[in-house]
This record gives C-alpha cells, structure tokens and sequence, in this order.
C-alpha cells in the first residue's frame, strides 16, 4: 500500500469562523504567506525526496523554497500596504524568482491569485476562492500539455473546494481550511493518476509542495486578525528613496558607465500601466532597459546618466517604491547586497574556454569582439560544459543545470546583457524549460526557446545550426537535432526505488535516458555503463563521455577503454564537462 508522507490536516465540521478570521488585510496577508514559507522550509527536504528517480540531485523542494522566498522578499518591502499591494509584490517576487518547473508553476499559481484581489485592501473567503481559481487557471494556461497527477490538479482542486465552501461561509479560515483539506486529498491521489508515482511509492513532489504552502497559510490565519501592522523593514528593501549620487564625472558616457536605476513602479488607482509605451520613452532615455510584470505592476531597470529622470517618469504614472540607483562604476568595486530584484544582481559572467579537440564548428564560433545577429544563450552546469558552449559559438552561458536551476530573472539578466537582435536559448534541461519560455515573455526581443534536454543535446542543436535559416527555423531544427541525438546520465542511487519495472538498491550505479526512464542498474559503474552502451543502435560512429567533477581523468581513460572494447567499430572521446552528481554524460551519434 502506498505510504505518503502528507500530514492531513484535521477534518472538521464546519461552523462559523467568528470574526477573528473573516477577513484580513494586508498585514494579514503578509503573516500568511511569511508562515507559508517557513512552512515549505521545514518541509523541503521531505519534497526534495519525493522523487521517482533515486538520483541524488532532487530538487523540486529547492526550487518552490527558492520561489517563495524571493517572493516573500519583494513583499515584505511593501509590508504597511494593502492587500492588493502586498498579493502583487509576491506575485511579482515569485514571477522572477521562479526556478524549476515546480517554481514557474507555483509562480503562475501566485500571480494568477493576486488577480483575484483588485483595489482590495482586505479580502474574505470569496475572494480568496476566486484568487485560488485564477491561480489554477493560470498555471494550467502556463503548461502546454497539463498532466495530471501533479501540482496543476492540487490546485485545480484545492479552488473546487474553495468555492463550494465560500457558497457556505465566507470567512476565511472555513474556505481556506477546505481548500488545505482538498489539496491533501488531492496530493494523496497522484500516484492513481500518474502510474510513474504509484511504480515508484511517492505522491507528486510538486503538489505536495502547494500543500505545504496552503498548510502554513492556514496554521497562521487564527492570528490575522490580531496582527499590527508591521512597520516596513530598513535596508536595501525599503520603499524610501535613496540619495542620489550625482558622480557627473562617473555618470558621463564618455567617463563612466553611468548609473543602474531599479525600482517597482505600480499605477494610480483606477489607472493601468501601458507596457509598450513604457517601456519605449525609457529606451528612448536610457540604456539595457527591463520592464517586467503586468499593467498592474512593474519592475523598472535602466542604465543611464540621469537616474532623476528615471524616477521621476515612474512618480507621473504611479506610485514608485524599493528604489535603488547604483554607480556601476562602483558596481565594479564594491560587492553589492543581494536585492528582490535578483534577476539583475546574478547574471554570470563569461567561462573561460576549456580544451577541446580543433573541429570546424569552432573556426564558425561568434567572435567575441562584435555583437552577433543572433545571440545565444546556454544553460550549463560545468565548467568543461560551459567552455565547449562557448567554443561553439554561445555569447554568454547561466551557470546552473539539475539541483541549481537559474531562476526566470538570472535567465532575463543573461537575454538582456546579449547583442542580437533575436536570440536562441538553450534551456539544456527539463526542468529550466518553463522558466526559459517565462523569461522570453518578459523580455522585448524575440527570444526562441530550444528546448533540449542536457548538455550534449545542447552541443549537437548549435552542430546543426544554418545561419542561412531565420532563428525560428533554426530553433526548430536544431530541437529536433538535439532530441535525436541518444544520451546518457550516470549516477549513484540515493536511495531503494522501484523505476521502470526493475528493483532499485540505494548505492547501485544506475543509467537513465531522457525518455526511457532507467536503461541499465548494476553495483558496478563500468558494467552499468556497458549495459546501458549495448542499447545504441549499430551505425553509431561516435560515442562521447563527459565526465563529473567527482571522476579522476585515469578513472575515465578507464572507461573509455572498456566501452571501445565493447563496440570496437565506434570511435570514442573522453570529454571534461565537469558536471555536478552525474558521473557521465554519454552520447552516440
């Protein structure tokens, strides 16, 4: 019988609330979401292990804390504000933060739940069955093809629940305890919708992160009401404007780089905020321009040499807060703090190249001391990795790959700070692939997402680029190339599974394709991997193994002998991808 690892939140009958937590309003809000979030850190490592695979790099706890944290950040720096306020700050917060596919979808949940609360200073139990409803609707909206059995039908019922509760009581904690309620049951049922769940004896990681998240919301909501106002917290995340430094000398194109000037800009009551038109006049003042987020609120960043005028365009169209101007001369300097806004504070900077064997993909590489046509962004997780992205031809590689997902903001740092006028991303796994498409949305260029699945996929998409071909033809073609190509990931088992219809034992060396689930087990690394080599189809000319961080270059030598002893006709190369959990990336082509 399956075991979950959900703790129930206790079924009780309903009755009315009282007036404790009827309603609340944006301090309330705030305490919710702060006891939601701590909710999900103490359960992280409980998510984390609710993974089909026993592979030791289970990250979607990681990504959804990730999420909410950031999330938690932007709105705790509008902390004395109302609860439209604070619900968009936490949207926008979770929006840039994303990371992870679990993230991008609990991003969409948040942001789809403060469209629920308009110019709404308090909200009750019918509004909050209408943000849980619009949340729903947006992550589905947010999934090309919905699955079932996972985080999109937590939601989807917890808003049921919502709403047949709110037809009864309106008080919050009555609603809110029904939608706990139902996303628990809703978390128990995965593995009879999902069979991968039910082989392996786990319950959706993703779900049962919303229902952490929920859960805490609810264990806060008796002290809501009792709640003062919070005063808003000092330092960097702060709604108080900043001294501007007037450095002319290092504000002057022609002595410095100028100032970076971020803040959130949100409308006039009653008012919208039209994107385009703003986003145009900054251009046509500034540089490196970021508008991100909706016609209800935005994140402003601009480079220029007049930081006031920036500001003062965001104080004419609405209510400016979490200010910051920075002298990116100093920026050169001085080590900043970490801000909400993390999308601009962690863009990575170029990997020098690592050796590779001469090949004609690399005299076709973009030189480095002219903006290409087309830009190209990688996602890699090793430094071998990034160094061959940069050999053929990527202007600029995000360091993160399985377990260190970038978010959606790093993503948009990376689009943004690329020449081109259309740009190629390489999202390199499956799990960066919806903050990818995300960060394209919120970006003015046309961004194309290649959706491959690992690195090597990554390498043979930019072999098949044509730059006679436009990019969106490119992107096609080279994500049909990349999901081709036959790959490899080895690991060690972290733990006892079923996978696959075969038995699992925690320390085996196990081999796992991107679609085939589990393709070779054995207690022995080489004779693993020898298994998992028998399964390529004859005709493959090359097989190229890159190995982790963790594997000596003599332990490689190693297996590259043994695997060309095996298929003797099939030319074999030891690569360094130096690549976290993975002792191998293989490939064959």
């Amino acid at each position: 019988m399956l075991e979950s690892s959900i703790t129930k939140v206790d079924r009780v009958v309903p009755r009315r609330s009282g007036p404790i937590s009827r309603s609340c309003g944006g301090s309330g809000l705030l305490a919710a979401f702060r006891a939601a979030v701590a909710n999900v850190e103490l359960h992280v490592d409980e998510i984390n292990d609710l993974n089909v695979f026993p592979v030791p790099d289970g990250d979607t706890g990681s990504n959804m804390l990730a999420t909410v944290r950031l999330a938690l950040e932007e709105a705790e720096g509008v902390a004395a504000a109302p609860a439209d306020r604070i619900a968009a700050a936490f949207a926008f917060g979770a929006l840039m933060g994303a990371r992870g596919n679990s993230g991008v979808i609990t991003s969409q949940i948040l942001g789809g739940m403060a469209r629920g609360l308009p110019a709404k200073r308090r909200f009750d139990g019918l509004d909050l069955a209408r943000c849980l409803q619009l949340g729903s609707d947006s992550a589905y909206a947010a999934v090309k093809q919905p699955v079932e059995g996972t985080i999109l039908t937590v939601v989807r019922e917890a808003a049921r629940a919502a709403t047949a509760a709110a037809a009864v009581e309106s008080s919050l904690k009555f609603v809110l305890s029904a939608a706990v309620e139902a996303a628990g049951d809703a978390v128990t049922r995965t593995p009879t919708l999902l069979p991968v769940l039910a082989e392996a004896g786990v319950v959706d990681a993703g779900g049962q992160g919303l229902f952490r998240l929920f859960e805490g919301a609810l264990q806060s909501l008796g002290r809501m009401a009792v709640t003062e106002p919070r005063r808003r917290r000092q330092g960097p995340l702060t709604d108080g404007l900043p001294p501007v430094r007037h450095d002319r000398h290092n504000g002057d194109a022609a002595h410095g780089f100028g100032f970076e000037t971020m803040y959130l800009l949100q409308p006039h009551p009653g008012a919208g905020l039209d994107l385009a038109r703003l986003r145009s006049h900054l251009e046509s003042i500034g540089e490196s321009v970021v508008v991100a987020g909706d016609e209800r609120a935005v994140r402003i960043h601009v480079h220029s040499a007049e930081p006031d005028d920036i500001i003062a365009h965001g104080l004419r169209l609405g209510s400016v807060s979490r200010v910051s101007v920075e002298n990116l001369d100093d920026q050169a300097r001085d080590v900043r703090e970490r801000r909400a806004d993390a999308f601009i504070d962690h863009a990575q900077p170029t990997v020098p190249h690592a050796p590779r064997k001469a090949s004609t993909s690399a005299s076709a590489a973009t030189p480095r001391d002219a903006p290409p046509t087309l830009g190209i962004v990688a996602v890699a997780s090793g430094d071998g990795l990034a160094g061959i992205f940069h050999e053929l031809g990527v202007s600029t590689v995000v360091r993160g790959g399985q377990s260190a997902n970038p978010s959606t903001g790093e993503l948009v740092a990376a689009i943004q700070a690329v020449g081109g006028d259309e740009i190629l991303l390489l999202a390199n796994n499956p799990n960066v692939v919806l903050a990818a498409r995300q960060a394209a949305g919120l970006v003015t260029r046309p961004v194309h997402v290649v959706p491959t699945r690992n690195a090597a996929e990554g390498f043979a998409a930019l072999l098949a680029m044509d730059p006679e071909r436009t990019p969106q033809a490119n992107a096609i073609g080279m994500t049909e190339r990349g999901q081709n190509l036959r790959t490899l990931l080895v690991t060690r088992a972290v733990h006892d599974a079923h996978v696959s219809g075969r038995a699992v034992r925690e320390g085996q060396m196990i081999v796992l394709g991107p679609d085939d689930g589990l393709v070779a087990v054995d207690d022995d690394l080489a004779t693993a991997v020898l298994q998992a080599v028998a399964t390529f189809p004859t005709g493959v000319e090359l097989i190229s193994l890159f190995h982790g961080q963790d594997v000596t270059p003599a332990d490689g030598e190693e297996l590259v002998r043994l695997v060309g002893l095996a298929r003797p006709s099939v030319e074999v190369e030891l690569r360094d991808g130096g690549q976290p959990h993975y002792r191998y990336l293989i490939s064959a082509e």
